[in-house]
């Protein structure tokens, strides 16, 4: 049968989702979660593995990942939720869990994914939140143009090529995306980045909110970002920002499959960003 998963994760001491060797990643202690709970031995030739929504980056959190794996195990929903958890380190948290058809895949029956970014700005960092926040240095009486910011997002909605945001690793089959919506709220010494899009490129995120601070800060226009865009050119957009402020905060699917909406309300975000 065929199971997902809702998760949550701090990702700030992984080397992100993905399995590599030698590596500390979710992916690998999510499948010794599962095959520890089912009683499969994980070093054997089919061991448990996971299909997810959204690989997430060294660093970068998740509040709605959503994984699908395929087991002969049956389990009630909850009996999955408390014995998986039992076998993951605290930072890793599985929050419902639930049989799907096999014509359920967490990663290509996806039509929506929303991203959070949240950073902090002033004249000290935080140290409360140096893995939770990305942070820029501002001088106590100064403030993002958050009004340029918003402009500049506007020229980004809709179908683009997305090069100009992607990085050289990226393995997409195609450089175009839709971005659905970008938000952009404030509230000194916080701003907080929603973007919502049908997939996203490698760092892309990370490299829009570079540039988006850019403008803010003044040092570019709003309209510049058109021109970043349409370049289609790596090299003329801002460095890749911090991974640390960076959330996967939710998943959609088509209403047929069913899947739960993440737990968004034990996040330390504020509730009107959701």
């Amino acid at each position: 049968m065929r199971i997902a998963l809702g998760l949550q994760y701090d990702g700030s001491h992984f080397s992100g989702w993905q399995s590599q060797v030698n590596q500390n990643t979710i992916q690998d202690e999510l499948e010794k979660a599962i095959s520890a709970f089912v009683g499969i031995d994980a070093l054997k030739s089919n061991p448990i593995r996971v299909i997810t929504a959204g690989r997430t980056d060294t660093g970068v959190h998740a509040l709605g990942q959503v994984v699908h794996f395929d087991v002969e195990v049956e389990r009630e929903n909850w009996s999955w939720v408390r014995g998986v958890n039992t076998f993951l380190p605290e930072s890793i948290v599985v929050n419902w869990a639930q049989p799907v058809s096999d014509e359920f895949s967490a990663r290509y029956s996806a039509h929506e994914r929303t991203y959070i970014y949240a950073l902090h700005a002033g004249p000290c960092r935080s140290p409360m939140s140096a893995s939770r926040a990305g942070y820029v240095m501002l001088p106590a009486d100064r403030w993002f143009d958050v009004d340029a910011m918003k402009r500049s997002a506007g020229y980004l909605i809709g179908e683009h090529d997305f090069t100009s945001f992607r990085s050289s690793e990226c393995q997409s089959k195609t450089p175009v995306k839709t971005i659905y919506s970008i938000e952009i709220f404030s509230d000194e010494p916080w701003l907080y980045f929603k973007i919502k899009g049908n997939a996203f490129l490698h760092h892309m995120v990370r490299n829009l909110v570079g540039s988006f601070i850019q403008i803010g800060i003044g040092k570019q226009s709003a309209d510049w970002m058109a021109k970043v865009l349409a370049a289609k050119d790596r090299s003329i957009a801002a460095p890749t920002f911090s991974p640390a402020g960076l959330y996967l905060a939710q998943i959609a699917y088509p209403e047929e499959f069913n899947i739960p909406k993440p737990w968004l309300e034990n996040s330390w975000l504020p509730k009107n960003l959701f």
